[in-house]
């Protein structure tokens, strides 16, 4: 009996419901199956029951970059597991890339991930978009650089309008900046001219958060720094002043909202942690309310030496640390400021043929939401699409 005989012996109503409960990686190679699962899994009902099913399931999604190579896997974020202290998760492996030079600008939202200074094609280093869940990736057309070559950007997705749109700094002149920003899924893809009304321009802080990006902005030519925010859907800034120096600070999404949130170690480098955090209530007001944690380690078998940041927050408001490389035992923690508990996840699975050794650093992303949608591209003319791996 052939594929296609075997798709038919399963009612057409049921095919559905039943790949919409499959790995994203999974479904990508369905695909093959028949005309019919493929015609299913192309549809945009079909995407949006996907998506639906995976977001009541958010994994956290792990990138292992060593030698300028990136390794992605994934594993289940704990839910409903107070009562135990401690637990043991298996990763699942993904995808592998090479070779990146500018990991600490890559940004990340709604399931896709943006490489400022990939390389990919054999011409050299490009701006390169990923879905990490299923392989699939594409080269950007190059951008409008006027003075130098841009290493940077920032990916924004606007939850109404369903869009991706890429957002890089270009050019400053004495009282604005010129970016460049990207519209990724139209019939043109091309880079459009944006004016900041203000000079301050974005660090490798950022993050975005209900269609805003939030990035940590700063002026060469002044001390302070400004949260930047910027309306992925209307394409407008603003910013907010917060302190003196932020650069200690990471932006998480603390239950849909902006939060700053700041890590400092006993005198030992462990136990007990204190967290301090700031929520954005109110962008237009600017209106923050403060919070301060104490974090103590209940399981004393788990060892901490300064080498714990946090990572960000789950949508139920657990805050996630985590370290920064993948040595046995290899360890993540959940801080449910409510109830006051702390969680450590032992992570297994984090490795290939050899266990990460030397110099490598690993790259957290919170509710990662397994996303079937790449029409990064309309015409294949405007950018390269490049398919998942075999």
């Amino acid at each position: 009996m052939n594929r296609e005989e075997n798709s038919d012996s399963i009612p057409n109503d049921l095919i559905p419901d039943i790949l919409s409960r499959l790995p994203a990686k999974s479904i990508a190679r369905f695909r093959c199956v028949s005309k019919l699962w493929k015609s299913i899994i192309c549809r945009q009902d079909f995407t949006e029951l996907f998506h639906t099913r995976s977001s009541s399931n958010p994994r956290l999604l792990i990138g292992i970059r060593t030698g300028g190579e990136w390794s992605f896997f994934s594993t289940p974020q704990p839910q409903n597991h107070y009562g135990k202290s401690s637990l043991v998760v298996a990763a699942d492996f993904h995808m592998k890339f090479s070779e990146d030079r500018s990991p600490w600008y890559c940004s990340y939202a709604s399931g896709l991930i943006y490489f400022p200074d990939f390389r990919i094609s054999k011409d050299g280093f490009d701006k390169v978009i990923c879905n990490p869940s299923t392989g699939q990736s594409a080269i950007l057309p190059p951008d409008l650089t006027r003075t130098f070559r841009n290493f940077g950007g920032l990916l924004g997705f606007d939850p109404i309008g369903k869009q991706f749109k890429v957002l890089v700094f270009n050019d400053r002149t004495d009282d604005e900046f010129i970016y460049h920003i990207l519209t990724l899924g139209t019939e043109n893809v091309r880079w459009r001219e944006i004016i900041c009304p203000l000079t301050y321009n974005y660090r490798w802080e950022k993050i975005c958060v209900n269609g805003v990006l939030y990035y940590i902005a700063s002026d060469p030519d002044e001390e302070d720094e400004k949260i930047g925010c910027f309306d992925v859907r209307l394409e407008k800034f603003k910013f907010l002043y917060v302190s003196p120096n932020l650069i200690n600070y990471k932006l998480i999404n603390y239950k849909g909202k902006l939060g700053l949130i700041n890590l400092d170690y006993a005198y030992d480098g462990g136990f007990p942690l204190e967290l301090r955090m700031r929520v954005l209530e109110d962008v237009e007001k600017e209106v923050w309310t403060t919070y301060a944690y104490t974090l103590r380690a209940e399981n004393k078998v788990v060892k901490v030496n300064n080498n714990l940041s946090v990572v960000g927050a789950t949508a139920s408001g657990e805050i996630v640390l985590a370290k920064d490389n993948a040595y046995k035992p290899f360890y993540v923690f959940y801080f449910n400021p409510e109830r006051n508990t702390l969680r450590s996840v032992e992570i297994q699975g984090v490795r290939e043929e050899e266990e990460w050794f030397g110099d490598h650093r690993v790259y957290y992303f919170v509710d990662h939401v397994e996303n079937l949608r790449f029409d990064v591209m309309k015409t294949t003319s405007a950018a390269t699409s490049i398919g998942p791996p075999e």
